[in-house]
């Protein structure tokens, strides 16, 4: 009997620092024992202090990537990250069309912690127009939805306006993340065709948040393809990215990780 609850696939760019993208996926897929396959969008030379290079990977071997995984394991989810530009989306549809998937996160990456640019402004256009319709879920935090939107958000009001503009984009769900907002409580706006719910807990004052959207996303992936429905899905990848940034640490000189390998309370 396999150890495994499922399958997912990550389909983002690789982070040589080790605490986002790529990495971070795998990394939280294993620790809530799903297994992970991947394909790479792009290289960054990165580690905590900052992005100093990208360097894509050609748009033929990223779908070629996902369909030599997708015609061969039985993924139950898969999740979208950094993607750079609009080629590259463009593939990442075809894939998805290929082997029709059900379940797919969808992390519109555009900037990284330290402020560096992830997302040509082109692509923002194929990202509403081409992904989004295919997403089950897609997780902006507050400057992504501005920037999906076109509207200025200062609160839990405004979230739950995007969120549902968000939603008129395709999605069947939206989760609008608010942790760039001020305030003691942090407040996420959960929509779900039509129906919107806050879900609030007690901010984490901590400098080891890098990688938080990729390490949340890809939580909620992995109980996708562990059999949750979405709302659950959603609510234990906020339980686990909470546990793992009270396990944060600081590796290097910048902002450090979370702690991926914790071990969730429904394991």
């Amino acid at each position: 009997m396999s150890i495994y609850r499922g399958l997912a696939m990550t389909v983002a760019g690789s982070d040589s620092g080790g605490g986002a993208g790529i990495q971070a996926d795998l990394k939280t897929f294993a620790a809530l024992k799903v297994f992970g396959t991947s394909a790479i969008t792009a290289i960054t030379v990165q580690n905590s202090l900052g992005v100093h290079g990208v360097h894509t990977v050609p748009p033929e071997i990223v779908i070629d990537q996902m369909k030599a995984v997708l015609s061969d394991f039985n993924i139950g989810a898969v999740k979208t990250g950094m993607l750079g530009n609009s080629e590259t989306i463009e593939a990442v549809c075809e894939g998805i069309r290929s082997w029709p998937v059900d379940k797919l996160v969808v992390d519109p990456v555009m900037v990284a912690q330290s402020g560096d640019s992830l997302l040509e402004d082109s692509a923002v256009r194929a990202i509403k127009e081409q992904l989004l319709p295919l997403a089950l879920l897609v997780t902006p935090n507050v400057p992504e939805a501005e920037k999906l939107t076109g509207l200025s958000i200062s609160d839990v009001q405004g979230m739950i306006h995007a969120a549902s503009a968000i939603g008129e984009m395709g999605p069947k769900g939206v989760l609008v993340k608010g942790g760039h907002l001020s305030g003691e409580t942090m407040n996420d706006v959960l929509w779900i065709s039509g129906k919107s719910i806050t879900l609030s807990s007690p901010r984490i004052e901590t400098e080891n948040n890098h990688g938080t959207g990729c390490t949340l996303s890809a939580a909620i992936t992995a109980e996708l393809a562990a059999g949750c429905d979405l709302k659950e899905a959603v609510e234990r990848g906020r339980a686990y990215l909470r546990l793992a940034l009270e396990n944060g640490f600081k590796p290097g000189k910048g902002y450090g990780p979370t702690g991926h390998c914790v071990t969730a309370d429904w394991l």
